[in-house]
């Protein structure tokens, strides 16, 4: 190991220090960890009024809409700092919903020397049902990155584009969720 490592070394610390204080601060609004899930989870329920289940690992969905035309219904809600056109999909528990929110667009690749920060550029909203029987019928394996048609996604599009009328977003939640676009398109 040379100098330029052990530097490299204290840089990363450093810098992951920071991080644990922010991740830190995040979990202490959140009530869990700041992973991904669990912000896109935290904000579904106040946006959409999704009631979370107690347990960040309940059986197959994390909540369940409280108002509107879904009021009832399960929901799995699912964060990607990317839309690769790729959806976990739970076949354990039946569900009513997925609400997915994503960043941009972008192909499946390797993660290597890119970024992929928490952002929301679009949400979609996939009839849990409907969507296992569609990708069933293509042949597709169900369970964790099920490859899902961009038609699928762009049906499904709630944000910004109100392509799915199961769930319309009013002009108050486009507000709130123009508050996590992406830093280069705000």
């Amino acid at each position: 190991m040379d100098q330029r490592d052990d530097i490299d070394l204290a840089e990363l610390a450093a810098l992951l220090r920071e991080r644990n204080a922010l991740d830190a601060r995040l979990g202490r609004l959140l009530g869990r960890p700041a992973l991904p899930g669990h912000i896109g989870e935290w904000i579904a329920s106040r946006v959409f009024d999704v009631e979370l289940e107690q347990a960040a690992n309940a059986s197959g969905y994390d909540g369940h809409f409280t108002t509107g035309e879904l009021s009832g219904r399960t929901v799995n809600v699912k964060a990607y700092g990317k839309r690769e056109g790729l959806l976990d999909v739970n076949t354990t528990v039946p569900i009513d919903y997925y609400l997915v929110f994503t960043g941009p667009k972008a192909a499946a690749a390797s993660s290597r020397n890119s970024l992929r920060p928490f952002c929301i550029e679009s949400v979609f909203l996939f009839d849990a049902v409907r969507l296992h029987a569609e990708l069933l019928e293509r042949g597709v394996q169900l369970g964790v990155a099920s490859s899902v048609l961009a038609a699928q996604w762009e049906a499904a599009e709630i944000y910004p584009r109100a392509n799915n009328l199961d769930l319309v977003v009013s002009e108050p939640q486009r507000g709130q969720l123009e508050m996590f676009a992406p830093e280069w398109t705000a």
